[in-house]
């Protein structure tokens, strides 16, 4: 197949600014490992690491909705992606596929695969298995969520030949080799996509690239995983390229985090995740390793839905809200400065981030005058009413962070003090998305971890089916999201995303509190676990253990 127009994008999209974004945050301290995870010794081979996560993951179909980040942290181990974003630079760098081209309208993109690669069951990497894997997240378009918005206005995958490969879209997505390196878009097995997709949940028969098989999944107890002797292809961002050092990795299930915490320093696991805020300082003092990082992507807050009829669908009570939220007091409560306060909907070590700190002030005076201009007057228990009816908002969170319930909590009290009563429901990922689809919020809290200014798009494009009941309208803000999509120039899409941002905020869509930031706990004897460009998870192929 003859490509018109093609130009060499190389193997890395990310431009220098989008690299100084996330650079710029680890000098600051965005990005760092203390203790034993950064001190240096010869790798050894062999052991077996019990790390301890809090959420089942619910499903090892790494196109499939879990529990969230613990889900992915585990898929990564099993599955390789076309892609792989350096969580140094920011940079798109070979993964499966050793180079791509895209067309001089970002419609069309040819990616040479990596030769020598086979998944777990025998089965050589090649571009037929990559066509057969996106096809199969568009005929799965409502199961698998998170996979399918990567591939907006897909056209189709043609096998050039065996190891040459050229996907096509109906318009320009420009981010399309940033979404290539995620979990979501993972490559698996001929074999693994013949299962029926509700039955990959499990995990029996799926077949990765990764450099660790599944040994056995027990729910809600414990993920086993087993090194793969022949893995030799992991990214070049890592120290070592083939086997895993460690025999086996066993991700054990504990939902208090105050028992991970104890379990670590007890040495009864060797690595935590989701490590509490208040923790921090305790692991410190035991000399345990820490691996701190914030989070690129949409920043903790609140998302407005904005359906017609509803109390939101009043830009004036939206807007109204933006000033109503004591982010620094939320930080100082159920926090620690490694969590920043909220500048923007997106984190400030995300391409596309624009600071919007001006416009997202305390002001609980202002916010109280707009709502009486909108015709919402307190009545005598506070809460404010108009033409009968009380100004009461549905909140919804999911409960796969431990802190979100404080926060949550914080901003519940908040908000009454202008008058806003608010409810709140809480449930984990399945149940949140069901209530949500059902168009049960009219707030919801929560984060979206990318690197990428495309998150937004993800959020907030009301073509998305996970968008419709949120009422997203404004064609300004549409045109937008799509703009940044229409050029593989990073530079340009970071403008463009710069300009969605604050349109956002100016539409009170978006409501953003603090940025999140991954914490991890090791032993001091646990060398080499890193995260990833996303901040979560990246392969623990250079991972190992000293006596």
């Amino acid at each position: 197949m003859t490509i018109p127009h093609l130009r060499r994008i190389g193997a890395g999209i990310a431009t220098a600014a989008a690299a100084a974004l996330v650079l710029s945050a680890c000098a600051a301290g965005g990005s760092a490992s203390t203790g034993a995870a950064s001190a240096s010794a010869k790798p050894v081979d062999g052991g077996d690491l019990t790390f301890a996560l809090a959420n089942d993951p619910i499903t090892l179909n790494p196109t499939a909705l879990g529990s969230g980040n613990d889900t992915l942290y585990i898929e990564r181990q099993l599955f390789d992606s076309l892609t792989e974003q350096d969580p140094k630079t920011g940079k798109i760098i070979p993964g499966l596929a050793t180079k791509w081209q895209a067309n001089a309208d970002a419609t069309q993109f040819t990616f040479t695969l990596r030769k020598g690669v086979t998944f777990s069951d025998g089965t050589p990497l090649s571009a037929a298995v990559v066509k057969a894997n996106f096809d199969d997240i568009v005929a799965n378009a409502t199961k698998a969520v998170n996979a399918v918005t990567a591939l907006p206005g897909y056209a189709g995958t043609t096998v050039v030949d065996d190891s040459t490969v050229t996907v096509a879209f109906a318009k320009p997505n420009g981010a399309f080799p940033q979404a290539a390196s995620s979990v979501a878009l993972a490559l698996l097995s001929p074999k693994s996509l013949a299962i029926p997709f509700d039955d990959r949940a499990t995990g029996k028969g799926l077949s990765g690239t990764g450099p660790f098989t599944l040994e056995s999944y027990t729910k809600n107890t414990s993920v086993v995983l087993k090194k793969r002797a022949d893995y030799a292809w992991a990214p070049d961002d890592y120290a070592n390229r083939g086997a895993a050092h460690l025999d086996t990795v066993t991700f054990t299930i504990v939902p208090e985090a105050g028992v991970r915490t104890g379990g670590l320093t007890s040495k009864q696991f060797d690595a935590v995740g989701g490590v509490l805020p208040q923790d921090i300082a305790t692991l410190k003092t035991q000399k345990s390793g820490l691996i701190i990082r914030p989070n690129p992507g949409i920043a903790f807050g609140l998302t407005a839905h904005a359906k017609p009829g509803s109390i939101l669908s009043d830009e004036k009570v939206r807007t109204a809200l933006l000033t109503a939220i004591d982010r620094k007091a939320v930080q100082q409560s159920a926090l620690t400065p490694d969590f920043k306060v909220a500048t923007s909907v997106l984190a400030a070590n995300t391409p596309g981030w624009v600071d919007l700190s001006e416009k997202l002030t305390t002001d609980q005076k202002a916010t109280q005058k707009a709502l009486d201009a909108a015709g919402w007057k307190k009545g005598s228990d506070g809460i404010r009413e108009k033409d009968g009816k009380r100004l009461t908002l549905n909140l919804g969170y999911i409960s796969n962070f431990n802190p979100n319930q404080s926060i949550v909590e914080l901003i519940q009290q908040q908000l009454k003090q202008v008058g806003v009563e608010v409810k709140v429901w809480t449930g984990t990922v399945p149940q949140y998305l069901a209530q949500s689809s059902a168009g049960a919020f009219d707030l919801a809290y929560g984060n979206l971890s990318r690197a990428d200014g495309d998150v937004l798009r993800t959020q907030f494009l009301n073509t998305l089916p996970s968008n419709t009941v949120k009422g997203y309208t404004d064609p300004t803000l549409q045109q937008l999201l799509l703009g940044q999509l229409a050029t593989a120039d990073q530079a340009k899409r970071n403008e463009i995303a710069q300009q969605a941002g604050e349109r956002i905020i100016d539409l009170g869509y978006y409501i953003p509190v603090v940025e999140l930031t991954t914490v991890l706990g090791t032993a001091p004897n646990v060398h080499g676990i890193v995260l990833g460009g996303d901040s979560r998870l990246g392969s623990l192929v250079d991972a190992y253990k000293t006596k």
